[in-house]
């Protein structure tokens, strides 16, 4: 990776809301995964990527999900329960026409099941799109149901 790639990412990766000293827990990695990307995610917050089995709060959630993937709103769900209110939750989908493309409606209606915000979507890489998903602040300090 040239460095103008590789800042391109890193700054991709902080537009996207980590930063420096976040635990970012990682769920779903596969070998098809952007590697760059999970690259730039480390540099930027300085420690490795936790995997699906660390233990405790994350401050943050690198999401890989593809559509044979399971249920999205349960993942999303599952994935609330790892990080504190107000944290980021970065949902990574494969972009239209590559294997296991989500819809984005699918994405909508699952996170808005899940009480989670969507704040914006971006390219990641060449077969990868974000949407950028938080907790609202509110969520578990008042039950809306």
């Amino acid at each position: 990776m040239s460095a103008t790639a590789d800042h391109a990412e890193t700054s991709l990766a902080a537009r996207l809301g980590f930063q420096s000293d976040q635990v970012v827990q990682e769920i779903g990695y596969d070998e098809d995964v952007d590697q760059d990307f999970r690259d730039a995610v480390e540099e930027l917050i300085g420690n490795d990527l936790v995997d699906e089995d660390y233990d405790d709060v994350a401050d943050a959630v690198l999401l890989w999900f593809r559509d044979e993937d399971g249920d999205l709103t349960d993942t999303l769900v599952d994935a609330t329960e790892l990080v504190e209110d107000s944290a980021l939750i970065l949902l990574l989908t494969p972009k239209t026409g590559r294997d296991g493309y989500v819809e984005p409606s699918d994405i909508s209606e699952a996170a808005t099941t899940a009480g989670l915000s969507q704040t914006k979507s971006v390219s990641v890489g060449k077969d990868w799109a974000a949407s950028r998903l938080v907790t609202p602040k509110s969520a578990k300090s008042g039950n809306k149901r």
